[in-house]
């Protein structure tokens, strides 16, 4: 009679059990593959590069697998853990313009800051160009956080967001959306939904006026799919005719001259996709603000023409979490780049410092 052969699971089960996690391993890097982007090593930002703090380019992904360009800034010498704030905006602007500035100098107040291009825009990365979101470009945050969260000299309990113009709104939306953060700044905010939906100062806010806007956005989109491109809006004109609303003035004075052009934003160049208004007039940004839990500060220019969407953010947020700061005499387009020297950075310093 022959001897029964008998395997020892005892070798057997870890061999499987590493064939396991290898696949599974395999599987996660490809799950979180990033895309491979060219970035700009020079220096090409529109303002002074600080000696107070090291900068270096970084990459991240978002929840929908675009990889995202950003500009890390830490302060020297910094050791340990740091509380950590990323910033974005504003709408149609790179991170080499307005947030890049927010960031580098709040990381000379001894923060780690990350400055970075929305999806599809800038150096990030997806396909196709030009176009925003009120859901990925409140993602772009929440997977900012994601990166800040796993890195060894960030403090995760500590991680704050600013927004500057329309991706101030993003921010409250990513903060309604996400308790990892700790504290939010908004600078000049825009609500994209409510001024895509309802025009500036509401004045289209009728379902004739959404359904017109729906309708010729619904014929283009036909138009860009047989054509197999997407045509683009004119965005700023090259040159002023002198008859154009205040605020238009102003961001040609940032957008198309030294002051703030850059080649990559959409704002300085041709501009959005045309069909790109329709996430917001569809998807309100603002419907769970009044959840958010951690404090929120909003600033704003009593001069500006988008003033009335920060006074009315800071209406639907609830309790003593919040904060409005209205700047006597300053415009929109004043708190991109402190030019009157009227961004309150002394304020904003003072609030993650509390808060974080």
């Amino acid at each position: 009679m022959k001897k029964r052969q008998f395997i020892n699971l005892t070798l057997t089960a870890p061999l499987v059990l590493t064939f396991r996690d290898l696949l599974a391993k395999e599987t996660r890097n490809r799950e979180v593959q990033m895309e491979n982007l060219k970035l700009d090593t020079k220096w090409d930002k529109v303002f002074k590069q600080s000696d107070k703090v090291d900068h270096s380019k970084v990459t991240f992904h978002n929840r929908y697998g675009v990889t995202l360009a950003a500009d890390l800034y830490i302060p020297k010498n910094a050791s340990g853990r740091l509380p950590a704030i990323a910033v974005s905006g504003p709408f149609g602007a790179v991170k080499e313009q307005s947030s890049g500035l927010y960031a580098q100098t709040l990381a000379e107040n001894g923060f780690i800051t990350l400055a970075f291009d929305p999806s599809f825009t800038g150096e990030s990365g997806g396909e196709p160009r030009y176009i925003a979101s009120p859901d990925l470009n409140t993602e772009d945050f929440n997977a900012a956080v994601d990166y800040l969260s796993n890195r060894k000299d960030v403090d995760p309990e500590k991680i704050g967001i600013l927004g500057i113009c329309g991706f101030g709104g993003m921010a409250i939306n990513a903060a309604a959306a996400d308790p990892r953060i700790k504290a939010t700044v908004t600078s000049t905010m825009y609500d994209m939904s409510r001024v895509n939906a309802n025009g500036y100062f509401d004045a289209e806010n009728t379902a004739k006026d959404r359904n017109e806007k729906r309708a010729a956005i619904s014929a283009q989109r036909t138009k860009d799919y047989a054509a197999g491109s997407y045509q683009r809006t004119q965005g700023l004109p090259d040159k002023l005719t002198g008859e154009e609303p205040k605020f238009v003035k102003d961001y040609f004075d940032y957008y198309k001259t030294p002051r703030g052009f850059h080649p990559r934003s959409v704002n300085s160049t041709k501009g959005w996709n045309t069909t790109m208004p329709i996430s917001f007039i569809n998807m309100p940004l603002m419907t769970y603000a009044s959840e958010i839990k951690t404090p929120v500060l909003i600033i704003h220019g009593e001069k500006a023409h988008s003033v009335y969407f920060s006074k009315d953010a800071y209406a639907r947020l609830k309790g003593d979490n919040k904060e409005l700061l209205i700047i006597p005499g300053a415009s929109h387009v004043d708190l991109y780049d402190n030019k009157a020297g009227v961004i309150p950075w002394k304020k904003i310093v003072e609030f993650y410092k509390k808060n974080l």
